[in-house]
């Protein structure tokens, strides 16, 4: 009987630490994304917006690019900053108490 419970003891402790790696790997990738850059099509299709739409986007300084040889890119962490500046949830008054 203690076999087994010893068994399933570093059984457990296995399992903590993959999740502990998987954890690490999490946060490597996403701090690699932070840092990539993206051109207009991912753009148009991670946001489902129209070429007109990104383009004012653009034009109105609403999000930052670099261009090279007439070709867009765009930073991720610009993307999120975006979407997060914008974010609005009805549950919410402007306060940010229900």
């Amino acid at each position: 009987m203690t076999e087994i419970i010893d068994l399933l003891l570093a059984l457990s402790q296995e399992i903590k630490d993959i999740r502990a790696r998987i954890e690490l790997l999490k946060e490597m990738r996403a701090d690699r994304l932070k840092f990539t850059w993206v051109d207009n099509q991912e753009v148009l299709q991670m946001l489902h917006i129209s070429q007109r739409t990104l383009q004012t986007l653009r034009s109105n300084g609403t999000l930052p690019y670099s261009r090279i040889k007439g070709k867009f890119y765009y930073k991720i962490t610009d993307i999120e900053d975006l979407l997060q500046s914008n974010y609005y949830n009805p549950n919410f008054k402007c306060d940010g108490n229900k």
